[in-house]
């Protein structure tokens, strides 16, 4: 392995990954350093007995026609080396009486819920109008203030049982209606039923596979389990990075020099690398941005296939009895794991690769933090994390009957799950929380030849905001380099 290369990536999550393979793309020598033992970040996998679990894929909105993934994955040879399953239905919506099932086509899901809410149809047409025909400024035209997509759904109708539904996906995004810009959920949620949804075929690890192997077939090198520790730093300012193999505190470091460093992690984590007047305006500079939320996951290896039991649907919602309207969701999220919201992924509905033929995998998924699991003894976590599978098989048994008897395998995911192999801030999983009218954290704080891909930058967390951001951060180093 050399030590000079044209970039260093830290970080292996789909921003890093994505500006990797764009920069060695164009020719770029690139060395990308990830702690873990595999490559992606949150878009892994894990195998336990026959099951492979999906860490952190529900469903891609896309790639669709017009969406600028499909330019990115014909440019990085994703196309054709990984299948896109088309995902059944939007998601299926389950809260006290209500049950109802929203397609991707906007146009047939505005049918449904006209058909279900009849006189709310001017709402809901105006929430469509708003995903789908998002205003552009014309030259010297002003925007309107962005708002909160509370706020919004609130101006359009009054009935707060349709509001809910239309936020059955809210954890894809952040914890409460409230507190999310309209503006980033417009993009988000818009995208979903422009350009329909999808699950990769074997799970998000062949995603992120695909993307380390490009760039060590095209001139650039990844280096796993090992952690970067600090920068390089000289009369140019910074010219390097140092890492340690994780686990082997006692070794020296290595060090690697660049010209030019992307960083695929928070740029909170580098402050105590920089000199103090970098830190300090690191530090200020996060101090006006609020992390978002983390997950908590209870991962399931089935027997055979939940349709035998019959279940139908893709993504169910299950919104609890004591969310009665908006305001209710954000302390909903923080209620007793017996109340709380929650959603459950049945990747046995699409032919997902993820489970031997009639076996087939799961998961439940809710909003969660990490304060509720800090200052845990183990035996203390292990037994909670135990309580907790118990409560939402339960629950998903009374939805589903036959439910735990297909259950074979169930473990649980917590935020210290999440801050252990992802590290970062709050164990937070979107990065920074989209607030109305926030702007992007200012990469001016950090010296000019360090570059932000990730879920911490302009687009914001998730997939595909990961694999923008990281596309973008590459196109603005190549554009500089010209």
């Amino acid at each position: 392995m050399k030590r000079s290369y044209d970039a260093i990536v830290v970080g292996g999550g789909l921003g890093g990954l994505t500006a990797g393979a764009k920069l060695v793309r164009e020719g770029m020598s690139v060395l990308l350093i990830e702690q873990h033992s595999q490559p992606g970040g949150c878009a892994t996998t894990f195998q336990r007995g026959d099951y492979t679990l999906e860490v952190g894929l529900h469903e891609m909105d896309g790639p669709g026609d017009r969406d600028m993934k499909r330019r990115i994955f014909n440019e990085l040879g994703v196309t054709d080396a990984v299948e896109f399953l088309k995902v059944p239905e939007f998601y299926r919506f389950l809260h006290g009486e209500t049950d109802i099932t929203l397609p991707h086509e906007a146009d047939l899901a505005a049918g449904v819920l006209k058909e279900h809410f009849p006189g709310e149809e001017s709402g809901i047409d105006a929430y469509f109008n708003q995903l789908l025909n998002q205003k552009r400024r014309k030259p010297g035209e002003e925007s309107a203030p962005d708002i909160s997509v509370g706020e919004f759904l609130d101006s359009i109708t009054g009935n707060d049982e349709l509001k809910l539904l239309l936020l059955g996906n809210l954890g894809y995004f952040h914890d409460d209606p409230y507190s999310l810009s309209l503006a980033y959920y417009t993009i988000a949620q818009g995208s979903y039923y422009t350009n329909g949804a999808s699950f990769i075929k074997g799970g998000s690890q062949q995603f992120s596979d695909h993307l380390a192997g490009y760039i060590a077939t095209n001139g650039g090198e990844v280096l796993l389990n090992h952690m970067a520790t600090g920068f390089i730093t000289g009369d140019s300012g910074v010219e390097g990075v140092t890492c340690r193999k994780r686990g082997r505190n006692n070794e020296s470091e290595l060090s690697f020099t660049a010209g030019t460093i992307v960083l695929n992690i928070s740029p909170e984590s580098v402050a105590g690398w920089l000199p103090g007047g970098y830190s300090a305006a690191i530090g200020a500079e996060a101090g006006k941005h609020e992390p978002g939320a983390s997950l908590l996951t209870v991962y399931y290896g089935f027997k055979g296939k939940l349709s035998d039991i019959g279940n139908r649907h893709y993504s169910t919602f299950i919104f609890d009895d004591s969310v009665r309207n908006q305001s209710d969701i954000a302390p909903n999220n923080r209620a007793p794991f017996e109340r709380r919201s929650f959603t459950f992924v049945d990747y046995g509905q699409v032919d997902s690769g993820l489970a031997p033929e009639g076996k087939s995998v799961g998961a439940i998924c809710c909003i969660d933090y990490l304060v509720e699991w800090k200052n845990l003894s183990k035996e203390e976590y292990r037994s909670k994390k135990r309580e907790v599978a118990d409560i939402f098989t339960a629950r998903m048994e009374s939805i589903l009957p036959g439910f735990g008897d297909m259950t074979d395998y169930c473990d649980v995911g917590t935020p210290l799950t999440v801050e252990r192999y992802i590290m970062t801030p709050g164990a937070a999983v979107y990065g920074f929380a989209q607030l109305p009218g926030r702007q992007p954290f200012d990469t001016g704080v950090l010296p000019g030849n360090i570059h932000l891909a990730s879920a911490w930058g302009r687009t914001g967390g998730g997939f595909s905001g990961a694999i923008y951001g990281g596309y973008l951060c590459a196109m603005n180093i190549i554009r500089a380099a010209r």
